[in-house]
């Protein structure tokens, strides 16, 4: 007995490692100390030396049950930008800038070349992001995942002056909200997604004239990352004074964390056209309002709170990052919390 009879590959392993380097290398920043290999990651902190107050920011996510649509589909190439997209959006929530990534995989097989494909995704979202991949994981655990199946999780740290932290506190009544657009349903609400559409190839191959794609098309398009049109609206000297990333929970949940005691978000749901992929599932799956409301993003992935002033500034900046922004509702007196109106 060894232990590739017991399961695990070392040779594949290996493999992995060499096949994933080239898709790591693309992500490097001069701050980055290690090579891919080692123990451990190191990064250096001596360009941000001149910052009043450096700040170190941080954000852990997975990409969750959306797997399986890789699964079915045998797609593997965008997850990975699924999983960096949920770790750094939040950090750029927070005023942030993503200094480094760390990705972890755990399957029941090691497949180097299905691996080498989860990780040139990872690598994608990391290069979209500026942040780079200085270390990982793959852990091959026969027996406890399917042979054919993995998860897939991240870590990644950003850094900001304590001065430019994005807290939410000065928010105030009749502040102007900004949604940005999504891609489609992101990474979040899988779970529902499941219940609603039958997860066969079959079913997910089937092209759809309201959605101008296949179902599994509409399903697996990647999260955006919307670190760089943040950097653009801080760019064009706009104050964000709250940010919130619509992930699980969808706006009842996520657009409170931004908000101090006080003051309410009013929403116009007629501000923006709800993409059609949240139509369908709301209607296939007989699914009423508020709980789509409380389970998607239905079509804006970030929501900013800035002053009235900055309205023109803030959508140009974003359109010049390649997004699409809206007006989408106000901040009034009230208990804190969501209006849909």
């Amino acid at each position: 007995m060894d232990y590739k009879k017991a399961g695990v590959d070392i040779e594949a392993g290996y493999k992995s490692v060499e096949l994933m380097k080239e898709h790591i290398k693309k992500t490097m920043r001069p701050e980055v100390l290690t090579n891919i290999g080692g123990f451990s990651g190191a990064f250096s902190m001596e360009a941000f030396k001149n910052m009043e107050k450096p700040t170190l920011v941080s954000g852990t996510d997975g990409v969750g049950t959306k797997l399986k649509l890789a699964f079915i589909l045998d797609k593997h190439d965008t997850v990975g930008i699924d999983c960096v997209a949920m770790c750094v959006n939040d950090i750029a929530c927070a005023g942030g800038e993503p200094l480094f990534f760390l990705d972890y995989i755990a399957c029941g097989k090691n497949e180097p070349e299905k691996i080498a494909t989860i990780v040139s995704g990872v690598a994608k979202g990391c290069e979209m992001s500026n942040a780079a991949l200085i270390g990982g994981e793959t852990a091959e655990m026969p027996g406890f995942y399917p042979v054919d199946e993995y998860d897939l999780a991240g870590f990644a740290v950003g850094v900001v002056d304590e001065k430019d932290l994005i807290t939410g506190k000065d928010i105030k009544a009749g502040d102007t909200l900004i949604g940005i657009a999504s891609s489609g349903v992101h990474s979040n609400g899988f779970s529902l997604v499941r219940s609603v559409f039958k997860m066969t190839e079959e079913s997910l191959n089937t092209y759809y004239d309201s959605l101008g794609k296949t179902l599994g098309e509409a399903l697996i398009e990647p999260t955006k990352i919307y670190v760089k049109t943040l950097r653009n609206v801080k760019g064009a000297g706009v104050k964000i004074k709250g940010c919130s990333h619509i992930t699980g929970g969808g706006f009842y949940e996520n657009i409170p964390r931004m908000l101090p005691n006080g003051i309410r978000a009013e929403v116009k749901k007629d501000s923006y056209d709800i993409p059609p992929i949240f139509k369908m599932l709301s209607t296939d799956g007989d699914i009423a309002e508020e709980m789509m409301y409380n389970t998607f993003n239905m079509g804006i992935g970030m929501v900013l709170a800035i002053d009235p002033k900055d309205v023109d500034v803030t959508i140009k900046a974003i359109e010049e990052a390649g997004e699409k922004a809206y007006v989408i509702g106000q901040t009034v007196d009230g208990e804190k919390g969501v209006t849909l109106c």
